[in-house]
């Protein structure tokens, strides 16, 4: 028992820090995002697809295999999640290329995810946040995204 407290005791602390950034975080520039797809309580399947480089070919890659298994298993069948962070979240900038494809795969519940620390690394080394597809969900920390989706149901995949 006095063992697991130190454990406890971390875990409040880092929830209490992650609420006091909030508070007095990044408010006046944050940008909005749209409301993330709702989970696929139901699906079979659960896909969560990593990116971490700016590569065009992987940016082509990802989207292909979002495409592909949405064909395979069917929408309702399948849950995917994109998750970018470092140089991989140009995937994710309004600018992007592959913009509209990533719009067509967010109406069929394929969420992409945008990791916050790479953001708030942007905006200290720039000044500015990058400007984000509109569809595109801040979270806390890729990485950390990524191991709450293994320790779910989610198979992690790095084209």
């Amino acid at each position: 028992m006095m063992e697991a407290f130190p454990v406890v005791a971390r875990r409040f602390m880092a929830v209490l820090g992650f609420a006091a950034a909030m508070l007095t975080g990044h408010t006046a520039s944050a940008q909005v995002v749209a409301a993330p797809p709702p989970e696929k309580a139901f699906a079979d399947h659960h896909l969560a697809l990593q990116l971490s480089d700016n590569d065009p070919k992987k940016q082509a890659i990802i989207i292909s295999i979002a495409y592909n298994m949405l064909k395979v298993y069917g929408p309702d069948q399948i849950a995917i999640e994109v998750v970018t962070f470092g140089p991989g979240i140009d995937l994710l900038k309004a600018d992007n290329a592959n913009r509209q494809r990533i719009d067509s795969l967010v109406d069929q519940g394929v969420r992409f995810d945008v990791c916050g620390n790479t953001l708030d690394t942007i905006e200290r080394e720039t000044g500015q946040r990058p400007q984000l597809n509109p569809n595109a969900v801040e979270v806390v920390a890729g990485v950390a995204k990524l191991l709450e989706l293994a320790e779910t149901k989610y198979t992690i995949v790095r084209p």
